[in-house]
């Protein structure tokens, strides 16, 4: 039986140290701060990202360079025959067409997902990796399964303020400026391929309501075939009190239902900022 390696990136959430745990790979992202170049989880802490968002640095993401990729993948075919890369999704960066490029460069050996997810659903999306390889799938049918079950997933996220949807040109000054003074939060979705807008709500009940409502209306609609396989999972930029109480929140009103957790990638951070939240529901292979 060929030697499967699963390889993601810090897009998914997993650590440094979760991924040693779990026997997977983990290539980190790389952030620009003030010109200086970052690479989370390993130059790069949460704690030291939200300080220097906070002080307004000029923070710009990128895609891990071809070789870091290269690097690290030519590592792990030292012990494995075949890697399966879950990268995040391609509506969102780049990083997985510039990868799935480079592994025709493998012959076969590198398997790369277009997976159309990132944080938590892109981390159940590692854990379906693990499960099919120890079911004896081939890295070919592991791939395939993936992309196959992709749009298996939803997420809604809440932001604490509007500055850092201005700032990245997604809404205008204007109206920041105008939400600002209304108290109006934008509930966003991710379904797979990028960040849209979903509503528009005054305050943070509502804003958490229209979420917990959406995935509601997702279980019972789109996912009702498969709502016995579903996962629900919640990310954050906010404290950590404040994850837990939103955890609660969601424990409540889905009883019975796993939970994956954990902060949002710096990725995604970096366009909405702190004191987001986020619940999402994912199909668990």
């Amino acid at each position: 039986m060929s030697r499967i390696a699963i390889v993601t990136d810090s897009n998914s959430g997993i650590t440094q140290e979760r991924g040693k745990e779990l026997g997977i790979y983990v290539l980190p992202m790389p952030f620009f701060i003030d010109g200086e170049l970052y690479l989370e989880d390993i130059t790069l802490t949460q704690e030291q990202f939200y300080e220097r968002l906070g002080a307004d640095s000029d923070i710009s993401t990128s895609q891990p360079s071809p070789g870091s990729v290269m690097e690290l993948w030519e590592d792990v075919l030292k012990d494995y025959d075949e890697i399966v890369c879950i990268p995040m999704s391609s509506g969102l960066s780049s990083t997985c067409a510039t990868a799935t490029s480079i592994a025709e460069e493998y012959k076969g050996r590198v398997h790369v997902v277009n997976n159309q997810r990132i944080s938590v659903t892109q981390e159940q999306s590692v854990y379906d990796a693990m499960h099919l390889r120890d079911e004896g799938k081939s890295a070919e049918e592991i791939k395939e399964i993936l992309e196959k079950e992709k749009f298996q997933s939803s997420i809604y996220i809440t932001v604490d303020t509007l500055k850092y949807l201005k700032k990245g040109g997604r809404i205008t000054p204007a109206a920041a400026a105008i939400g600002t003074v209304l108290n109006l939060k934008p509930v966003l979705q991710i379904q797979g391929e990028k960040l849209d807008a979903f509503a528009k709500v005054r305050g943070w009940k509502a804003a958490k309501k229209t979420m917990l409502n959406a995935i509601e209306s997702d279980l019972n609609g789109r996912f009702a075939d498969v709502k016995d396989q579903m996962v629900l999972g919640m990310a954050y930029t906010c404290s950590a009190e404040d994850a837990k109480e939103w955890k609660q929140e969601i424990m409540d009103r889905f009883p019975g239902y796993d939970i994956v957790e954990g902060p949002l990638s710096l990725s995604v951070a970096c366009h909405i900022g702190p004191g987001a939240m986020a619940v999402t529901c994912m199909k668990r292979l």
